[in-house]
């Protein structure tokens, strides 16, 4: 006697499609999907084949295996720094009074342009007064004083800092730590800017590993012409380990993995059968294939874990039993 099951649409998440896995081959009937009947095998695990009708019903979608870059990645949370050496606090040797400011705080600066006038505590009608200058170009990071203030030798009356490099300090993981290496490339992004990427380099691995963190300090120097890259900014750095410019790839999405290994559904016709593959680089998007695939497969991308259920019952089709009635 043949059982029927309806099959709307399998969407299975979490302990629900495991659970659903080991019960399906017991069943040793036909699954009624839309658009059509599927008659199962009788245990074997087989390819299994889909109308166009029950495709669209499972939402299945399928993606094309082709050569394109990639880079192996390692991602690290950081932050945007300031570079030491492009800093400079402002002072003056003399003491006495402000009596003019010319800058404000953000104001972008030249070096050698005028910051303030300082008139100083001196016999003379009037009293001498300097200039105070920025030794650099950069932002004028810090304003400490205002009209009217006295001040004294040495205290700190702006800060300018150059911006047109920056650095994002990040912590390693001491797993990870042997994976970096001086000179790296690395794709850095920032939550204010998510569809900006800015290149960079490692400059610097800490000497040292926090003790309680159990990381070390991760230096890269970027390139920030246009000052978007901010003190403090959030981002995250990902670090090229490796890189391949002719890689075999396929979506992740379109990647399975049960009982350790790796496979993936190819299309041929109405036909979808599971192949397993070897992987190699892997972005956040792609996965290079270093066996199971030629270009031009066809992967499933959308879809694939609906297939692997059927695919453990031996989802052969032998007729089909219903038309779509949408």
């Amino acid at each position: 006697m043949t059982m029927m099951l309806k099959l709307p649409a399998l969407r299975w998440r979490g302990a629900a499609l495991g659970i659903a896995m080991a019960l399906m081959p017991a069943i040793p009937g036909p699954i009624f999907a839309h658009g059509g009947a599927i008659e199962l095998g009788e245990g074997a695990k087989g390819p299994v084949s889909l109308s166009a009708a029950q495709a669209k019903a499972i939402g299945l979608t399928v993606g094309t295996a082709d050569f394109r870059p990639l880079a192996d990645l390692l991602t690290l949370n950081g932050e945007i720094q300031l570079l030491v050496d492009r800093q400079a606090q402002v002072s003056t040797r003399i003491s006495g009074q402000v009596t003019a400011l010319y800058v404000q705080l953000g104001d972008r600066v030249k070096a050698g342009q005028r910051l303030a006038r300082i008139q100083a505590r001196l016999v003379g009608d009037p009293p001498p007064s300097i200039d105070v200058s920025s030794p650099k170009g950069g932002i004028v990071d810090a304003v400490n004083i205002a009209l009217g203030q006295s001040i004294e030798p040495a205290s700190p009356l702006f800060q300018i800092s150059d911006r047109s490099e920056v650095n994002m300090v990040a912590r390693v993981y001491e797993e990870d730590l042997g994976k970096i290496r001086l000179g790296q490339d690395a794709r850095i992004h920032t939550l204010s800017y998510p569809d900006k990427v800015f290149t960079a380099k490692v400059t610097l691995i800490g000497p040292a590993l926090d003790p309680a963190s159990r990381t070390a300090v991760v230096w890269f120097r970027l390139a920030n012409p246009d000052g978007m890259l901010k003190p403090n900014l959030f981002a995250k750095a990902a670090v090229v380990l490796k890189h391949n410019e002719a890689a075999l790839a396929i979506t992740n999405a379109g990647i399975l993995e049960a009982n350790g290994e790796k496979f993936v559904f190819v299309k041929q016709g109405d036909l979808y059968d599971r192949v397993d593959i070897t992987t190699g680089l892997a972005d956040d998007e792609f996965t290079e294939v270093t066996d199971g695939l030629v270009p031009g497969d066809e992967i499933v991308t959308q879809g694939n874990r609906e297939l692997y259920t059927l695919w453990l019952t031996g989802g052969v089709k032998k007729k089909i039993a219903a038309t779509d009635n949408d």
